[in-house]
């Protein structure tokens, strides 16, 4: 797929483009990791980190919040996460919103709103196309992450996959990203995280 066309990863946010609640939103291309970024993403993780394809989202402060990764490990283990959250603070501040048991409510809004199911079951199948544009790993065909499409699971998947896709393309991962902002303010504001 065309990252272009808004079906592949995107990414590479300048820190100038911001939603109306004050939530970074992703820009139109890829970003290519380099040598400094993974740098800094190992320093926000704590260890190196496992197969970087790219930087899907850059935090206003200018590094890596949200990193691409391989749908296949060096090591030949099938990966199904392609969007990982990076920045520690964003990561606790989404951490703070799972802990309000926000997930549960979310998997029954689901079941009792058909619109937003289908808004969320499309939103299975950008992270699926996305991925797919990397590479097609048959193992993991059809299985997306974060509990989609028919469940929420883990929030810091959702973030991560609207940082990357924009806003609009992931409403569950909207509403935990604005949540998250709500609940830690604009944790780039202070600087970069590492």
């Amino acid at each position: 797929m065309d990252e272009r066309e808004g079906r592949g990863p995107v990414g590479g946010h300048d820190g100038r483009t911001l939603t109306g609640a004050g939530v970074p939103r992703a820009a139109d291309a890829a970003d290519v990791a380099d040598a400094a970024d993974v740098a800094a993403v190992g320093r926000q993780l704590g260890r190196p980190p496992r197969g970087v394809h790219g930087i899907a989202h850059r935090c206003p402060c200018g590094l890596p919040d949200v990193v691409a990764t391989v749908p296949r490990l060096d090591d030949g283990t099938p990966f199904p996460t392609l969007y990982y959250l990076t920045c520690p603070r964003a990561a606790s501040a989404v951490s703070t919103v799972e802990s309000t048991g926000i997930m549960r409510e979310m998997t029954a809004r689901l079941a009792d709103d058909a619109g937003l199911a289908d808004r969320y079951r499309a939103a299975h199948e950008n992270y699926l196309d996305a991925r797919l544009a990397i590479e097609d790993v048959a193992e993991i065909a059809g299985v997306s992450a974060g509990g989609m499409p028919d469940r929420v699971k883990c929030l810091h998947v959702l973030v991560a996959h609207a940082l990357a896709a924009g806003a609009g393309v992931n409403p569950l991962g909207d509403e935990a990203l604005a949540a998250a902002v709500e609940s830690a303010g604009s944790w780039w504001e202070d600087g970069p995280c590492v």
